[in-house]
């Protein structure tokens, strides 16, 4: 055994000691097999998908050569193909947070993977963007990691275990009494929620001591892919999801500064203000900072690109945008991430 296959091996197995044991079984199997094979032909980029309907029209456009290789693992299904002769395994991850950490690690741990693209549609709370552009961010957060402040306490008071370093008050917090309205038997119309201050979540990169922590708000996507990804302005967007149903402006392709997620569906105009103005946020949705928080550890290059499906709240009392505009937007998302790993085949970058 050559000492690639021998290191690749010891990799898998020690990840396996933290995987059920009917995986254990299987990975022993016919899968350990296949698995090492496939990363016989690698390295590959990558595709990190959140759901279904963002997944069907990747796998449909026709830059996309699939191969006949599939592998099934850990509920997950990694796809492998190519797009302007880069190869790529592709991966739905599912909803949420979790979800997306989970799949970007096992992606990660069980194939040579040396980037990763994430995409999908997203929310917008920025005001100068419009439904149907294509956002890409310079930095991700996580802006649902809080401590939650008892009543009575205020912005001089210490949050519980600050001295300790595990909670801060230098990012930033949101007082729900800003936004009470018609309050009884409270003062000057507060309410018993009080702040809720946002916090960096705690990281192991794989260069770093382990257990030893370090802490990440602001996770910058690659340098090298996002300095890449300007070539992508101007390039065309779908604008009409029918003859009679047509956005009012052509959407784009635009790098904004930065991106937020959450495993909450944002649905609120009070809160889509408040991320605008405290953070200067444009993108929000609910897995791309899991992925990038991963991929920071890892150390491995990440991307992401969003388009823009809804206005987080900002829209119409009646409804939702997404419902009307997730297929476009989905669909500007793939358009976007195929244009990109051509471009990435094209300048040597992968």
């Amino acid at each position: 055994m050559s000492n690639t296959k021998f290191l690749t091996s010891l990799a898998l197995l020690s990840f396996l000691a933290f995987v059920p044991n009917f995986a254990i079984c299987e990975i022993h199997g016919n899968t350990l097999k296949v698995i090492l094979n496939a990363n016989k032909n690698g390295p590959y980029l990558g595709i990190v998908i959140p759901n279904l309907f963002e997944l069907s029209p990747f796998l449909q456009h026709p830059s996309y050569e699939p191969t006949n290789l599939t592998i099934d693992f850990a509920g997950r299904r990694f796809r492998f193909g190519t797009i302007g002769g880069v190869k790529v395994v592709s991966v739905m991850t599912g909803l949420a947070m979790l979800n997306a950490g989970i799949t970007t690690q096992l992606l990660l741990s069980l194939f040579k993977v040396k980037g990763i693209v994430h995409y999908g549609i997203a929310g917008n709370v920025n005001p100068s963007l419009n439904i149907g552009d294509v956002a890409i961010p310079k930095y991700w957060s996580h802006s649902a990691l809080w401590s939650w402040q008892r009543y009575g306490n205020g912005p001089e008071d210490e949050l519980p275990l600050e001295a300790n370093g595990d909670y801060t008050r230098d990012i930033g917090y949101i007082k729900f009494a800003d936004y009470a309205t018609n309050v009884s038997m409270c003062k000057n119309n507060d309410n018993l929620l009080n702040n809720v201050w946002y916090q960096p979540e705690e990281i192991f990169p794989v260069d770093g001591t382990p257990e030893e922590r370090q802490h990440a708000f602001w996770v910058p996507v690659d340098s090298t892919y996002y300095k890449l990804s300007k070539q992508l302005k101007g390039l065309d967007l779908e604008k009409c999801i029918n003859s009679t149903i047509c956005l009012s402006s052509p959407p784009k392709v635009t790098r904004v500064e930065r991106g937020t997620s959450a495993s909450i569906y944002l649905d609120n105009a009070a809160y889509r203000t408040f991320l605008y103005e405290k953070f200067e946020i444009s993108p929000v949705d609910m897995e791309s900072a899991a992925v990038a928080l991963i991929a920071y550890q890892q150390r491995v290059p990440f991307i992401t690109f969003r388009a823009l499906s809804d206005l987080a709240g900002g829209g119409s009392d009646n409804s939702n945008e997404a419902d009307l505009f997730a297929p476009l937007a989905a669909n500007n998302s793939v358009a976007v991430v195929v244009a990109f790993v051509e471009l990435l085949g094209k300048s040597k970058v992968i």
